[in-house]
């Protein structure tokens, strides 16, 4: 579908599902080469990674966990800035390397909060893993080794990413058609 109506809003596709598979399997490819031997423990931000983590996952061929986590930090199509505790997390990873999977980062807001949380918890080592990343958007310091795709700074919808819950079953990525909006 080149064009989407959700939630009453028109979106028409800024990212194919073949440019996504592509783009997450050269992040596989550095994850490999790069922690092939640390026995990562991958750690899922739901609700938006889980279909980014799936494909992941599917191309990792390392020694690895994975686990999922929730937090919440949106409401609508902005950032509410403010943040949840992580919840989820069962495993000890205490020395462990953890990566911290992501659907995106923008302002960098989430990905702040679990890096001192996991810091906390006592990781060794905390790489960070997104599908997207908004270079304009970020306002934070923490390292994006692993960005897939990186994106201007516009709302997104698809392959996890909602619009008030609607969306996240896409398979490409869309973006919010300004024409179609205009009329």
């Amino acid at each position: 579908m080149s064009k989407v109506v959700i939630n009453g809003h028109t979106f028409k596709i800024k990212i194919g599902a073949s440019e996504i598979n592509k783009a997450v399997g050269d992040v596989a490819r550095q994850i490999n080469s790069q922690l092939k031997d640390k026995k990562p423990l991958f750690l899922a931000v739901l609700n938006g990674s889980f279909m980014f983590a799936a494909d992941l996952m599917k191309k990792i061929k390392i020694d690895c966990e994975i686990s999922f986590v929730k937090v919440a930090s949106y409401e609508g199509t902005s950032s509410t800035g403010k943040m949840k505790q992580l919840i989820g997390l069962n495993e000890d990873i205490k020395g462990r390397t953890v990566v911290i999977v992501e659907d995106i980062v923008d302002t960098g807001t989430t990905i702040e909060n679990v890096w001192e949380q996991l810091k906390e918890l006592g990781a060794s080592e905390i790489k960070v893993a997104t599908l997207l990343f908004k270079p304009e958007a970020y306002t934070k310091t923490v390292p994006i080794e692993y960005a897939a795709i990186v994106v201007p700074n516009d709302f997104l919808v698809g392959y996890g990413l909602d619009y008030n819950g609607l969306g996240r079953n896409l398979e490409d990525i869309y973006v919010l058609d300004y024409v179609e909006e205009k009329k």
